[in-house]
């Protein structure tokens, strides 16, 4: 469900009735939800009945469904300013009749390559829920589920509709922290494979890692100041009873966070420990090269020395061909037994 598209500022969005013909509403009266179908003097009829709430999609929002929605609602210009522009900063904003909420839904591919994050904007009042989305990537079916399937809690109005939407938010964090967590332990399975054929894949792997786990921090972070706000009494945003859900969803997002520090570390140390695997490898070819032209050298120089135009004990004899033979065979043997003893070879 969306919204034409369009631009902050073009275009029309209502149909004559007060509302886009495509967007999403619904209301709840007394925790069940009897319409899904409002106009705006529907709701406007309805934010003064003390037994319901409403929630407003507006996805791909112009300038004309921000002047609806301010009209009816009173939202701050700074607000709405940050609602129609992409790439906010997560964060809890509070004006005098509404709350401002940024937050990011990220999704992993199959291969925990590409971290994809899809931006929401929240008003919060007394009485509504409005999401912004300025594409629909961000999918809400699975909170509008997550409504549907917790009727008791949903008498809590906008202290539940916005539980239900931060939690399907924060589980999507804990999902990708868990998934770059298992990519990292392949990584390493990896990393310490006898034959090493893909040195290269490691470290664009661990390039990747690690610039998801950024791009995941940044969007986790701020999160633990959002819930931590939510959470202070002076708002009365969050009632008693949603409490320790909105609790729980706090500590998710800790457990988020930490995790997310310790595995961009891990993927540091990864990285750190792929070179120094490297570097002894070099090391240990540079130390057999050098022992095998160590042996080399032995009978390089009998030949040598044998090849000069002087004469010498066993000159132009069978037994100085034997024993110059038995020498290299003798001395060359010797230094492959000492080099082998100190592992040199």
């Amino acid at each position: 469900m969306s919204l034409i598209p369009g631009t902050v500022g073009h275009g029309p969005s209502t149909d004559g009735r007060g509302v886009n013909p495509r967007a999403s509403t619904r209301l709840y009266r007394n925790g069940v939800c009897v319409s899904s179908d409002l106009t705006l003097a529907d709701i406007s009829a309805h934010l003064t009945d003390p037994a319901s709430v409403v929630w407003l999609d507006l996805c791909r929002p112009t300038a004309d469904d921000f002047a609806m929605v301010n009209e009816q609602f009173g939202l701050h210009e700074l607000a709405i300013e940050d609602a129609g522009h992409e790439s906010q900063r997560p964060k809890l904003d509070r004006y005098a009749s509404h709350l401002f909420l940024s937050a990011y839904a990220v999704t992993l591919d199959d291969d925990s390559v590409t971290l994809t994050a899809n931006e929401i904007a929240v008003f919060i009042t007394d009485k509504a829920i409005i999401t912004v989305r300025n594409d629909d990537r961000f999918d809400l079916a699975p909170v509008l589920a997550r409504w549907d399937t917790s009727a008791d809690l949903a008498k809590h109005g906008v202290s539940f509709l916005l539980y239900g939407l931060l939690d399907h938010i924060v589980d999507g964090h804990f999902a990708a922290v868990q998934r770059l967590d298992e990519a990292i332990e392949q990584l390493e399975e990896l990393l310490f494979d006898e034959h090493r054929s893909q040195i290269h894949a490691v470290q664009r792997r661990s390039f990747q890692l690690r610039k998801n786990l950024v791009i995941l921090r940044r969007m986790v972070l701020p999160m633990r100041e959002v819930l931590n706000t939510l959470l202070r009494r002076d708002l009365h945003t969050v009632n008693e009873a949603m409490t320790p859900y909105y609790q729980d969803v706090y500590d998710h997002v800790l457990r988020a966070t930490e995790w997310t520090e310790s595995l961009r570390d891990l993927v540091a140390t990864t990285a750190e420990t792929n070179l120094t695997i490297q570097a002894n490898r070099m090391n240990l070819i540079m130390k057999k090269v050098t022992s095998w032209a160590a042996i080399i050298a032995v009978p390089t120089a009998i030949t040598g020395f044998y090849g000069q135009n002087l004469p010498y004990p066993g000159n132009g004899t069978h037994w100085g061909v034997l024993v110059s033979t038995a020498l290299i065979a003798v001395m060359s043997t010797l230094l492959y037994a000492v080099f082998k003893h100190r592992d040199w070879l």
